[in-house]
């Protein structure tokens, strides 16, 4: 993890996980590899939240919904959220609409009788990215999106929608895989539980082996 000027003891210090792999935010500081697959712009040269120079921030809300398409694999979703996360916490109205647009798909599913398991991940996603930023109020660099953060999201509002998806999809690798790492922080036995059927299934797929040390 390359960090510019937030010290690495207070990033830790900041969020102090279960236990998944690499330390720091597990959702925000550690870049997934998407292979070739479409994202967000992104830098990313000379630190995990190196935006892409020139991005309009206006437009993350929308880019985000459009790359989130059902067949988007779930480490694409992933990738594309924490850059999204990152990018909307600098301002408070787009992270608002970013966290609103998300859980508005969960909300659409249930009223029609049809619960989408790639929505309540996506907002589980957002939910607790946004929720770790809000912990990361101690370095300077973050202490004012960590405050505009922190009236939006709810303790544990990120594990309840995970357990969603694991319950539509409880054979699937990767979704046990994004389990682990939003239940990373305060859920010991549903990270370790989701972790193990993860590393289970990496033998089996080459992308997911690629990214498995995020929880191994």
């Amino acid at each position: 993890m390359r960090v510019h000027s937030i010290a690495p003891v207070v990033l830790v210090a900041a969020l102090a996980v279960a236990s998944p792999a690499l330390a720091g935010p597990p959702l925000l500081c550690h870049p997934f590899d998407i292979g070739g697959a479409a994202s967000l712009p992104w830098d990313g040269s000379s630190s995990w939240y190196h935006r892409q120079s020139g991005y309009d921030v206006s437009h993350v809300v929308a880019d985000t919904d459009a790359l989130l398409t059902p067949t988007t694999p779930i480490v694409v979703r992933m990738e594309t959220l924490r850059r999204a996360v990152i990018y909307a916490s600098e301002d408070a109205k787009t992270a608002s609409a970013l966290l609103d647009r998300v859980m508005d798909r969960v909300r659409k599913a249930d009223a029609a009788g049809q619960p989408d398991a790639l929505a309540y991940l996506d907002a589980a996603y957002v939910n607790e990215a946004m929720r770790e930023i809000t912990r990361l109020g101690q370095s300077p660099d973050w202490r004012t999106r960590a405050a505009a953060l922190r009236p939006l999201v709810k303790e544990d509002a990120g594990y309840a929608l995970v357990q969603k998806t694991v319950k539509l999809m409880p054979n699937d690798p990767w979704v046990h895989f994004a389990a682990a790492l939003v239940s990373a922080d305060g859920h010991r036995s549903a990270y370790a539980t989701h972790a193990a059927k993860a590393r289970a299934g990496a033998s089996g797929d080459p992308l997911l082996a690629r990214n498995i040390s995020h929880v191994s």
